[in-house]
């Protein structure tokens, strides 16, 4: 049985929009398949109006906390620096214009005393900070974020909307899992309701920007 049924959406560019739906709805597999990281049994998934294969590096995927090995040895800045790797390839060392980029975002996300710090020795926030900034350093247009917001502490949650809004003015566009209802209408312009696998109709609390 497909874990997608009948889901037909389009996200306009430059809105932050979240993906709202109960455990096991399909969100996280509905942004792996738009990275490209799942395979589209029927049907097709366009970004920008090209198959996903077209315009990969357009694309910047956040997994869960939950599936990183963070017992893997890289500190802050390394991890931040494996996102510019989609550009450099991995035989390619990176320029100083990476390095300069990395310092950069990690400023953004508040990061920059921690850059020389293990992973595995973060706190949770300190961890999905990090991993945004892996995303970030990537320069995508499309931002697909799974539960970035997920048990993390205050100050994380108002960084990474702080970062999501500055990246909207830049045009860019941020598909986001998350379970906190309660502040869809604060921190997005709309809502795309997933359960059992497929599209349902939007509670009234927020308006459905994608249509």
């Amino acid at each position: 049985m497909p874990a997608l049924n009948e889901v037909n959406l389009n996200v306009p560019v430059g809105v932050r929009m979240a993906l709202v739906g109960p455990n096991g709805a399909g969100k996280s597999t509905l942004l792996k398949a738009i990275a490209g990281l799942l395979p589209v049994q029927a049907g097709q998934i366009r970004v920008y109006g090209q198959p996903i294969g077209a315009c990969h590096h357009r694309v910047a995927y956040l997994s869960q906390r939950s599936e990183v090995d963070w017992r893997f040895p890289l500190n802050v800045r390394q991890l931040a620096l494996t996102g510019r790797y989609v550009h450099l390839g991995w035989l390619r060392r990176p320029a100083p214009k990476d390095y300069a980029l990395v310092e950069q975002v990690l400023s953004q996300l508040h990061l920059s005393e921690l850059a020389g710090r293990q992973i595995g020795q973060l706190s949770g926030g300190q961890q999905q900070r990090a991993l945004l900034a892996r995303a970030l350093v990537q320069e995508a247009d499309l931002l697909l974020l799974d539960e970035p917001l997920n048990a993390v502490d205050t100050k994380t949650r108002d960084i990474v909307m702080e970062v999501l809004k500055m990246l909207q003015k830049q045009g860019k566009t941020a598909l986001v899992a998350t379970h906190d209802l309660g502040r869809l209408a604060a921190d997005f312009d709309g809502a795309i309701y997933l359960e059992e696998g497929r599209l349902m109709t939007p509670r009234p609390e927020v308006a459905q920007v994608a249509r």
